[in-house]
C-alpha cells in the first residue's frame, strides 16, 4: 500500500476537480457524497499505509512522484515521505476529515453554495495532505500555502457578508506573515546545506553551528506561530467563526493549526540542538496557553469559547515541543482532534437546533431536547478537561509531566491554563445545557436533534474522544506508551528521561485534583447558585471587561499596525504616487503631445512648401557633412 501513497492526495483532488467543473450541473446529494467518498477512499489508503508500516522494519519510506524542479545545484524531486509521523496525520487528516465531510452533507442541505463548499473542502483536505506527505520542505511550503489560501475561501465563505469577509482576510494576511518567517527559513537551510531533503539536511544538522541552527529553528517557528495561532499572530484564529461550523471543525481540530506542530515536530533536530530555540517554543506556547484560557473566561459566543479553547491547546503542545516531549505533543495533537472536532460539530448542532443562535446567554434546558449532541458533548467536555479516563487526560499528562521535569515554573502555568480549561468548558455546558430556557418562543418552538448524517459523526468522535487515551498509555503502567515508540524513528536527539513513578503519579493527582477542584466549582456557581452571564457589557466589572473585550489585542494591533500603515499609505498615495508618479507619467505624456501639436502645424497640404523644405533639409545635410570634416 505505501507504493499507492500518491493516491492519498489524488483522491481529494479529483473530487475538488469534479465539483469544482460540474457542482452546479449534478445534485446536492452527489456532489455531497462525490466529496465524502474522495476522502473516505484516501482514509482507506492510508489505514492500509499504517498497518503495512507497522508491520515493516522500514519506518521511512520514499514514494518518488516525478521530477520536479532541476536547476544548477537545486534538485528537488516531487516525492512523499511516509513514515510513523506522516502515517499518523494521514490517518487524522483523512478519518477526522471524512466524518466533518459527512457531517457538512447535513449541516449544508439548504445553502445555495452547497457544491462550491464541497469544492473548497476536497481542495483543503489536498494541501493539508501534501503539507504532511512532503520529502521536503518546498512541498510541505507547497501544501502550507494552499490551506492558507483554503481557508480564506472557507472563512470567508458566506462573501456576501462584509464581516466574514474582514475575517478571512485578517487571516491571509496574519499567515502571511508568519509564512515569510517559514519561507527565510527554508532559504537559509538551503544556503546552509545545499538542500531542502528532509533526510539529508538532518543528517547534517550537526555540522552547523549553533547559532546557525537558532536562526533556521526561530524562522521555521515564526511559521508555526502564524499557523497555529500563537502570540502574536494569533488573533485570526477566533476571528475564523465567521466560516460555517463544519470549517472551523476542520481548522480548528484536524488540519490546518496543526500544521505548525507538525512541522516543528519534522524539524526536531533543529529544536533539540538550540536550546534557545526551544525555551522559546516552551515560552511562547506556555504565555499563548495561559493567555487565550483566560480569555474563554467569559466569551458568550459557543464557537468563540472553542476558538479561544483552541489557541489555549496549541499552546500546550507548544510547550510539549518546547521542553523536548515531541511524541507527547502528536500524542495531544491526536486526542485534541477528536475531542475538538467533537466540540465543534456538537456546537454545530446546538447552532443548528436553536435556528442560528450562537449566544449561550440565549439557551439553557437544551438537554432534554438534543439529547444526542447533549451526550456526545459532555463526553468531549470532560475528555478535554483532562478527566480520566478519556483521552485527553492521558495526553496533557505527558506534556505536564515531562514539563514539570523540564521547568517547574512553565509546569505551574501550564497547571493554571489546563485547569481554566475545565472551568470555561462546563461553563458552557452548563449554560447550554442546563436550567430553563432563556431563549425566545420561536426558538423553543424550534428545537430539534439534528439528522443522522450530523449525530452519526458526533457519536463516532464521542468513542474515539473516550479511548484515544489508549495509544499513549504511561510506561509505568506496564503496556508501553504507543505513541513514544511509534514516534521514536523520527526523534532525532530526544532529550528527556522516564521520570519516577511516584513523580508520575503525584502529578496525575495534581492534575486530575485540580481539574475536579475547578469543576465542582463551576457546578455551585452556575447550577447551584444558578450565576448567568450579565447580558450588558457596563455591568462588567473593569478586570472583566478587559478579560470580555480580549485584552483590546485587536484594538491595539488597530492603533499600532493598521492606522499607521493607512496613514503612511495615504501619504505615499498623495505625494509619491500622485505627485511624484503621477506627475512623470503625466508630465512625459503632456510634453509629448505639445510637440505633436507643434510639429503638426507643419503638416500644412502645400506640396511647394513641402519642396522647399526638403531642399533646405538637403543642403543642411551637405553643410554639416563638411562642418564635420
Amino acid at each position: 500500500m505505501i507504493k499507492l501513497a500518491s493516491l492519498v492526495p489524488l483522491f481529494p483532488l479529483i473530487g475538488f476537480l469534479i465539483n469544482g467543473f460540474f457542482g452546479k450541473k449534478i445534485s446536492k446529494g452527489l456532489s455531497g457524497m462525490i466529496a465524502s467518498l474522495s476522502v473516505l477512499a484516501s482514509f482507506v489508503v492510508s489505514v492500509g499505509i499504517f498497518i503495512e508500516l507497522q508491520g515493516s522494519s522500514q519506518k521511512e519510506n520514499i514514494v518518488n512522484v516525478f521530477s520536479w524542479i532541476n536547476s544548477g545545484t537545486l534538485q528537488i524531486p516531487f516525492e512523499f515521505l511516509i513514515d510513523p509521523l506522516s502515517s499518523l496525520f494521514l490517518l487524522i487528516i483523512t478519518g477526522v476529515g471524512f466524518l466533518i465531510h459527512l457531517y457538512s452533507v447535513g449541516y449544508m442541505h439548504d445553502d445555495e453554495g452547497f457544491s462550491r463548499f464541497f469544492t473548497y473542502l476536497n481542495l483543503f483536505v489536498f494541501f493539508m495532505l501534501l503539507l504532511v506527505m512532503g520529502n521536503n520542505y518546498l512541498i510541505t511550503f507547497v501544501g502550507w500555502e494552499g490551506v492558507g489560501l483554503c481557508s480564506y475561501l472557507l472563512i470567508g465563505f458566506w462573501y456576501k457578508n462584509t464581516a466574514y469577509n474582514n475575517a478571512a482576510k485578517k487571516a491571509f494576511i496574519m499567515n502571511r506573515i508568519g509564512d515569510l518567517g517559514f519561507l527565510l527559513g527554508i532559504i537559509l537551510i538551503f544556503v546552509t546545506f545545499g538542500s531542502i531533503s528532509y533526510s539529508e539536511v538532518f543528517d547534517k544538522a550537526g555540522t552547523a553551528s549553533v547559532s546557525t541552527i537558532t536562526t533556521i529553528a526561530l524562522l521555521l517557528f515564526i511559521g508555526a506561530m502564524g499557523k497555529s495561532a500563537q502570540l502574536p499572530l494569533y488573533t485570526w484564529l477566533p476571528d475564523a467563526m465567521a466560516g460555517p461550523t463544519p470549517v472551523s471543525a476542520l481548522i480548528h481540530a484536524a488540519t490546518m493549526v496543526t500544521a505548525g506542530i507538525f512541522m516543528v515536530a519534522r524539524s526536531n533536530v533543529f529544536y533539540s540542538i538550540s536550546d534557545v530555540a526551544s525555551e522559546t517554543v516552551a515560552i511562547v506556547g506556555v504565555a499563548t496557553a495561559l493567555f487565550a484560557a483566560t480569555i474563554g473566561l467569559l466569551q458568550n459566543d459557543i464557537k468563540k469559547i472553542l476558538a479561544y479553547s483552541t489557541v489555549s491547546q496549541l499552546g500546550l503542545m507548544f510547550l510539549g515541543l518546547g521542553v523536548g516531549a515531541y511524541s507527547s505533543a502528536v500524542f495531544h495533537v491526536t486526542t485534541h482532534a477528536f475531542f475538538k472536532a467533537l466540540l465543534f460539530l456538537g456546537a454545530g448542532s446546538v447552532i443548528h437546533a436553536m435556528g442560528g443562535e450562537q449566544d449561550i446567554r440565549k439557551m439553557g434546558g437544551l438537554k432534554g431536547k438534543i439529547k444526542i449532541t447533549f451526550v456526545t458533548m459532555l463526553i468531549g467536555t470532560i475528555a478535554i478537561s483532562g478527566i480520566p479516563p478519556f483521552s485527553g487526560f492521558f495526553s496533557k499528562d505527558e506534556i505536564l509531566a515531562h514539563t514539570y521535569e523540564h521547568n517547574k515554573l512553565l509546569w505551574v502555568l501550564g497547571m493554571i491554563a489546563s485547569m481554566l480549561t475545565a472551568f470555561y468548558m462546563f461553563r458552557l455546558l452548563f449554560l447550554t445545557f442546563y436550567g430553563t430556557f432563556r431563549g425566545t418562543h420561536e426558538q423553543e418552538h424550534h428545537l430539534h436533534e439534528s439528522p443522522s448524517s450530523m449525530t452519526i459523526p458526533l457519536m463516532v468522535l464521542a468513542v474515539l474522544s473516550v479511548i484515544g487515551g489508549v495509544l499513549g498509555l504511561p510506561e509505568f503502567w506496564g503496556m508501553g506508551n504507543w505513541m513514544h515508540h511509534n514516534l521514536e524513528p523520527i526523534i532525532k536527539r530526544p532529550n528527556y528521561s522516564i521520570l519516577h513513578h511516584d513523580t508520575e503519579w503525584m502529578l496525575m493527582g495534581l492534575a486530575v485534583g485540580g481539574a475536579a477542584t475547578v469543576i465542582y466549582f463551576t457546578y455551585l456557581l452556575f447550577m447551584k447558585h444558578g450565576v448567568l452571564p450579565v447580558e450588558k457589557e457596563e455591568k462588567l466589572k473593569p478586570w472583566q471587561k478587559v478579560i470580555y473585550n480580549k485584552y483590546y489585542v485587536d484594538e491595539i494591533y488597530d492603533l499600532l499596525v493598521r492606522k499607521p500603515i493607512d496613514f503612511l499609505s495615504g501619504v505615499f498615495h498623495k505625494f509619491f504616487d500622485t505627485q511624484l508618479i503621477d506627475g512623470i507619467v503625466n508630465g512625459v505624456g503632456s510634453a509629448v503631445k505639445n510637440i505633436g501639436s507643434a510639429v503638426r502645424l507643419l503638416q500644412t497640404g502645400n506640396i511647394g512648401f513641402y519642396l522647399v523644405s526638403m531642399v533646405m533639409g538637403v543642403v543642411l545635410i551637405v553643410l554639416l557633412t563638411f562642418l564635420v570634416k
